[in-house]
Order: C-alpha cells, then sequence, then structure tokens
C-alpha cells in the first residue's frame, strides 16, 4: 500500500496505511474498528476507510456495522468473490445496502475475483456508489494505479467540500 499512501499524499490526501490480520474479513472487523475511528469527524479531520482487495473488504463490513460513520470508502480491486467462485458474489455484498456512506469501486474487469458482471450487478446495492473500471485488467490496478489514484482522490478530496 505504500505506493497508494504516497500517491494519495502526492494529491492532497493525508493517508495512511495499517496493517491487517490475515483471517475472514468479518472476524478482523472489531480489530479495523479499533484501529481506524469510527466516526466521520474526528478532531476536525475527515476519516475515510479504504484498502486493496481484502482490506477494501473489512473496511466495507465495517462501515455496515451498526455505528460505524465514514464519510466515505475507497475499495481497489474489491474480492466480490474468490477466483472460479461467483456464487459467493451475493454473501460478498448483502452488506452493501447498510453502507450509508460514499463509496468508491476502482476494478480490473477482468478480475478473476470480481467477474464485471456480477460487479455491475451488485451495485446498485450500495446507496452512494461510483463504479469505475479498467478494461482488460485483473485482480491489480497497478498498470493503471496513478489514474486510479486520481479518481481516489478526487473522490476523497470532493468529500471534504
Amino acid at each position: 500500500m505504500r505506493a497508494h499512501v504516497q500517491g494519495l499524499k502526492r494529491r492532497g490526501v493525508d493517508a495512511v496505511a495499517i496493517d491487517l490480520p490475515v483471517r475472514k474479513a468479518e472476524d478482523v472487523v472489531p480489530t479495523f474498528r479499533t484501529i481506524v475511528p469510527d466516526r466521520a469527524r474526528k478532531g476536525g479531520a475527515l476519516i475515510t476507510a479504504g484498502g486493496q482487495s481484502y482490506g477494501g473488504r473489512v473496511a466495507t463490513l465495517a462501515a455496515a456495522a451498526d455505528g460505524t460513520d465514514y464519510a466515505g470508502i475507497v475499495c481497489f480491486s474489491y474480492p466480490l468473490h474468490p477466483p472460479g467462485r461467483p456464487e459467493q458474489a451475493g454473501p460478498r455484498s448483502s452488506h452493501w445496502p447498510a453502507i450509508r456512506c460514499p463509496v468508491l469501486l476502482l476494478s480490473g474487469e477482468a478480475d478473476p475475483m470480481a467477474r464485471i458482471d456480477l460487479l455491475r450487478d451488485a451495485f446498485p446495492l450500495l446507496r452512494h456508489g461510483v463504479l469505475h473500471t479498467y478494461p482488460n485488467l485483473g485482480h491489480t490496478l497497478k498498470p493503471v494505479l496513478e489514474d486510479a489514484l486520481d479518481h481516489a482522490a478526487a473522490f476523497l478530496l470532493d468529500l471534504a467540500r
């Protein structure tokens, strides 16, 4: 996440990366909530959450939890389903209607962990969602990271207005 953090900082967004334990995403939400403040504003700062793949999934689960109120969420390559298991798309997006804040999804259209048709079908579950996709990219956005960070920074800075 170093490149993500540095890129966001270059674009005027104060960003930090956190290390999450690698377990079932639902089991990590309490840990995530102790690390990332669960209020949209703390000391005048706008608090947003997000992450790459697993980190983004944990962030959305935390945002859907009762009492969690982020200003926004950015998900780079959201893992909608395990590779070859598209039937898991429903369970992995079932919490999206409970997310109250705006969500930006940045995804490759050839992502084996987020079939684009399933992602587009699930997308309307988000109350305030923005979906930006990249043709011919899989589960990494490295080839278009600068563009993805431009979109993320614009989204985040717009929330601060």
